[in-house]
Order: structure tokens, then C-alpha cells, then sequence
């Protein structure tokens, strides 16, 4: 019987206690599938392989001077432009991989645009970027080293990644706040539009500090800014219908305004009276226009189209 115990002893001893001791604990080992785990700082200090792209040519709009920049030292400061560093890393991730792609696209897209350039920091024209200098300095002082580190670990840690379609970047565009729907780019910039971009419904943008903004005129102030860029330009207040929506895009944004005698797109009147979105919403109040406005969006290829 003793000898039985003592089989039994050395039995539980091979198979469990002293594997339990010369085996590292699971938890140690173990990586959630398809998350990424955390670079280490010389990990994160390898340059990443992009061929041709790993230098690009930048255009500084201001002084009309191009400097050569390394691809991912580019989008910091493109990253920082882009998206408070305060927000959630996971978003400065997703931002740092739209700006890339968004970089690559305009690259092999460019067709001379900028002749011995390959892209601009103007905002209007490409996307927007900052030195780290500049972009420190806008800062508190206190959160300028953290605020850094962020914005260089969101851009490193998605190194080599980019969004595609049919094995080809796509044209990766971003707003701000969508107001509930997406648009598709066809109602925004004509063309046959994109297959990889279409409406889609949003969820959790209405506690976002710009969800919703107003925009308010006196009916002449209204009237200057037409005439702007229409010298023919009349309307008369008196009529019932002076200003009002006639056609709503898919996604419930304006596609045709009237005012007065001109027949307005959406995008154009969004541009003329300086509105955040073209999902907006005409009230007149005695002598004023008021238009209350949802989302905020990409603008057209010719203007400011992003938020900061």
C-alpha cells in the first residue's frame, strides 16, 4: 500500500508540479488574435520599407520651398494637424493610417500637380501638416513631451499600413463629424463617384462639441455674399419662397438651393455663407436668415476641408 502512495506521489510530481515550475505563467505569453502587441522603443525606431515612398518631396506653400521628409516623420506632423493629440490613441491610429493613405494616393495621383514636388502642406489643395517645432509650441508646456509621444507612437505603430481597394490605395477623404450619415462624393463632387465610399448611418456624434453649429445672417449680408460671385444676382424678400431647399440628397443633406434667382448645389452654398455642413436647416426671422446645421464635414477639393 505504501509503495502505491508513493507511485501516486511520483506520478502527480512528473505530470503536473514540475512542469508548473520550469513553465512560464500563460498570461505572459499569450497576445489577443489580430491585436497587435505594444512596440518596443527599437522596434519603433526601425525605418519601415516603403520603396519608393520612403522619402517624399513636400512643398511648403508659404515659402514655396520643397523639403525631402521621410514618409512617417511627415505624418506627425500631419497627424498632430489633423486630430487633437487628447483624443483616444486608437482614433490617432486610425488618423494615422487615412493620412498615409490619403499621402500615398495623392502621390501616385499627382500628374504634375505640384511640378517638382510631390505634395503640399496646404490644407486647401493636399493636407495639412505642422512642424514639430510649430506644433510643440501650441501646446502647454506641460503636455508638449506626452502630447509628442503620442502622436509618434500612433504613426509608428501602424507603420507600413494603408487602406486599399482592389490591391490600390484608395482616395482615403475624412470629416470631422459625419451628423448621423455619411455622404457619397458624387454629391459632392460629381464624377462617377467612388465604389469604396458610399452612406452609411453613424452611431454616438451627438455629444461631439460641433455636432451641431449656427450660422446667421441679416437678409443683407445674405445678399452681398451672393453677389460676390454673381453680379446678376436679385431677390425679393417679399415673396413667399424668396429662399428655400428645393432637393434633398440620399443622406437628407441640401443638393439644391434656391435664393432669389439662383439656383444653388449644396456644396456651393456651403462655401458661400461659410457653413460646416450641407446637412443644414433654413429659418427666417424677421430680417434675418438663420441656418442650424448638423455635422461637419469634408469640404470641396478648393477649400479648407478639415477640421482642427
Amino acid at each position: 500500500m505504501k509503495k502505491i502512495f508513493l507511485y501516486i506521489i511520483g506520478f502527480v510530481l512528473i505530470c503536473f508540479i514540475i512542469p508548473f515550475i520550469f513553465t512560464k505563467p500563460f498570461e505572459e505569453e499569450s497576445q489577443t488574435v489580430g491585436e497587435e502587441s505594444p512596440s518596443s522603443p527599437q522596434e519603433q525606431s526601425q525605418p519601415y520599407d516603403y520603396k519608393q515612398y520612403n522619402t517624399i518631396k513636400l512643398l511648403h506653400s508659404k515659402t514655396n520651398q520643397i523639403e525631402e521628409i521621410k514618409l512617417d516623420e511627415y505624418l506627425y506632423g500631419v497627424v498632430s494637424s489633423e486630430m487633437p493629440a487628447n483624443f483616444e490613441v486608437e482614433a490617432l491610429r486610425a488618423q494615422a493610417v487615412v493620412a498615409r493613405t490619403y499621402t500615398i494616393y495623392t502621390i501616385s495621383h499627382n500628374n504634375g500637380k505640384h511640378e517638382d514636388a510631390q505634395i503640399c502642406d496646404d490644407s486647401k489643395c493636399c493636407q495639412a501638416w505642422i512642424t514639430k517645432e510649430d506644433r510643440l509650441s501650441k501646446w502647454e508646456e506641460d503636455v508638449r513631451d506626452s502630447n509628442w509621444k503620442k502622436i509618434v507612437s500612433a504613426v509608428d505603430d501602424t507603420k507600413g499600413k494603408i487602406i486599399t481597394y482592389n490591391g490600390e490605395p484608395i482616395d482615403a477623404f475624412f470629416h470631422s463629424n459625419s451628423g448621423g450619415t455619411t455622404e457619397t462624393p458624387i454629391n459632392v463632387w460629381g464624377g462617377s463617384g467612388y465604389e469604396y465610399l458610399q452612406s452609411v448611418t453613424t452611431a454616438g456624434e451627438e455629444s461631439y462639441t460641433q455636432y451641431a453649429s449656427e450660422a446667421e445672417f441679416t437678409k443683407e449680408e445674405l445678399e452681398k455674399k451672393v453677389k460676390e460671385k454673381y453680379k446678376d444676382f436679385s431677390i425679393n424678400w417679399n415673396e413667399e419662397n424668396a429662399i428655400q431647399i428645393l432637393e434633398l440628397t440620399e443622406s437628407g443633406r441640401v443638393k439644391t438651393l434656391k435664393v432669389g434667382n439662383k439656383n444653388l448645389a449644396g456644396v456651393e452654398a456651403r462655401t458661400l455663407f461659410g457653413l460646416k455642413s450641407t446637412n443644414f436647416e433654413i429659418k427666417q426671422e424677421n430680417q434675418k436668415i438663420k441656418f442650424n446645421v448638423k455635422g461637419y464635414g469634408h469640404r470641396s477639393r478648393n477649400e479648407p476641408n478639415r477640421s482642427r
